[in-house]
């Protein structure tokens, strides 16, 4: 099954590891077959990953972009996974951390992402209610936990 993707002219993307740029007019690009492809929206620079659940997603990323070193993000995956569901009680939240384990062990990345950024959501309007902002620390989201 094939997929047809649109680009806005300029816009960055990724397909299969190799960053590109559409052209001036935009480009319509069509995959016929598995490859990994992420859109600029949905890259994120390692200094983005401010907060537990941005740090996951990067990590995610890397996974789906590089799978060669699988091994070495997978690790840390793990423990990030391991640190988040030993510092939060709130069961959207490990939920969600569950489903994204799951999506990853199975390897479907790119849905895993589309998990996380949901995660990423949530989280952020946490820290905003206990008002640390958009902070990068798991004590921020231990604080909140200890108030419940």
């Amino acid at each position: 099954m094939s997929l047809k993707i649109d680009l806005k002219a300029g816009e960055k993307f990724i397909v299969n590891g190799a960053v590109m740029v559409a052209g001036k007019s935009g480009a319509s690009l069509i995959l016929q077959n598995q490859a990994t492809f992420l859109r600029a929206k949905d890259i994120m620079q390692e200094h983005e990953a401010n907060t537990p659940g941005k740090r996951i997603y990067f990590v995610i990323m890397l996974m789906y972009i590089d799978p060669e070193a699988h091994d070495e993000y997978y690790s840390k995956f793990a423990g990030l996974i391991d640190d988040y569901l030993a510092n939060t009680s709130l069961a959207e939240t490990r939920r969600a951390l569950m489903g994204i384990l799951q999506q990853v062990n199975m390897k479907r990345f790119y849905q895993a992402l589309k998990l996380c950024k949901s995660l990423i959501q949530f989280e952020t309007k946490l820290l905003e209610t206990t008002g640390g902002g958009t902070k990068s620390s798991n004590e921020k989201v231990v604080e909140k936990e200890k108030r419940r």
